[in-house]
């Protein structure tokens, strides 16, 4: 049985029709909502390509888990750029995945890395917590000795490989069309997978008299999603700019190279890559997923990009001054009442034009 919590909130944005079953009782097993609306579900979530809603409709349990993960690579992904020109704001609700980035931009780039990352690191997580059938603990690392290292694998390890091949299938079932995006994009994905694997911790506890460590047991456990958002910020920094290479009689692009190198070199697997330079973002416009930068908070003394002046692009800023007033030094006089002083601070805050 499963008891409504904070996941109705994702019911609500990305499954409006259970949401309204869940909601019409205290709880629900969630065997009868998978008999009741697994093709409700999969039939309405907009942005599914064919065999995406056919995992959809296969597993419904492990698309809730997908939402998830995948709202929370867009939550890092606005954490990790909220003092930039480009704050990911554009990346809404629209489909589970969020607002498509059109143009293949180092932005996109790191896009599709913290959202395919984002699902792998979900749906390893409900794993190891039971939330999801098909997976459980990683049992390559069930009751194994390590000779060397003088430690036994004990406890739930995280299935991280599991995590990441179901990310595979899905997430990766968007792309279709044989384009030079296409192949940007799946790059990206398996980068960002890739970033969260090497990034899985080994804990271990000790056994022993008085403390001591006669045995040790370990296990791997999931890093924290920050971390992974740190490591493919610094990524997107070093983004490498690449090209397409065609079949010679198709002209179907099969695979990438770095653009404007001596030679020929392929991008490492963890490089973000990107074949379309990054607009200014200083302007809305839709198609390269850019809202503007009017109306935005800058800092007028910074010299960075949270800065007013590279902000708001020239154009200035707005001054805003506030009167902030609350209650201070209090103090308790017998008998019985608190008095306080009242205190006062003068502010500014400064948007662009």
């Amino acid at each position: 049985m499963i008891i409504l919590s904070s996941r109705s909130v994702l019911l609500s944005v990305y499954y409006p029709q259970i949401f309204l079953i869940l909601t019409s009782g205290s709880y629900l097993a969630l065997s009868s909502v998978v008999a009741l609306g697994a093709n409700i579900i999969c039939n309405k979530i907009p942005g599914l390509a064919p065999r995406q809603r056919a995992i959809c409709q296969s597993r419904p349990d492990a698309i809730i888990v997908v939402g998830e993960g995948a709202q929370m690579g867009i939550n890092e992904c606005q954490y990790q750029f909220r003092y930039g020109r480009w704050n990911c704001s554009a990346l809404g609700e629209r489909t589970v995945f969020g607002q498509e980035l059109r143009v293949g931009s180092r932005e996109a780039a790191f896009t599709y890395a913290i959202t395919a990352a984002g699902v792998a690191h979900a749906i390893t997580a409900a794993c190891s917590q039971g939330n999801l059938s098909q997976c459980g603990c990683d049992r390559e690392k069930q009751g194994y000795y390590n000779q060397e290292e003088g430690w036994k694998w004990g406890g739930c390890s995280a299935d991280i490989k599991y995590g990441i091949e179901f990310s595979r299938r899905f997430v990766d079932a968007r792309e279709i069309k044989k384009t030079p995006r296409r192949l940007m994009n799946l790059h990206n994905n398996e980068a960002g997978r890739k970033v969260l694997e090497e990034r899985m911790k080994l804990e271990c506890k000790c056994h022993g008299v008085s403390g001591s460590c006669t045995t040790k047991t370990c296990w791997t456990t999931l890093p924290k999603f920050r971390e992974i958002g740190y490591l493919l910020k610094e990524k997107y920094n070093e983004a490498v700019h690449v090209e397409v290479v065609r079949a010679s009689r198709l002209r179907q692009p099969t695979h990438l190279k770095v653009k404007q190198t001596q030679g020929y070199r392929k991008p490492m697997e963890t490089d973000l890559v990107y074949i379309e330079r990054s607009p200014n973002y200083c302007e809305e416009d839709a198609a390269t997923g850019s809202v503007g930068t009017q109306g935005r908070l800058c800092n007028r003394t910074s010299p960075h990009t949270d800065g007013c002046d590279l902000m708001c692009c020239g154009r200035g800023y707005n001054t805003h001054q506030y009167t902030k007033v609350w209650q201070c030094n209090c103090k308790f006089q017998w008998c019985c009442f608190v008095k306080c002083n009242t205190c006062s601070e003068r502010t500014e805050v400064f948007t662009c034009k």
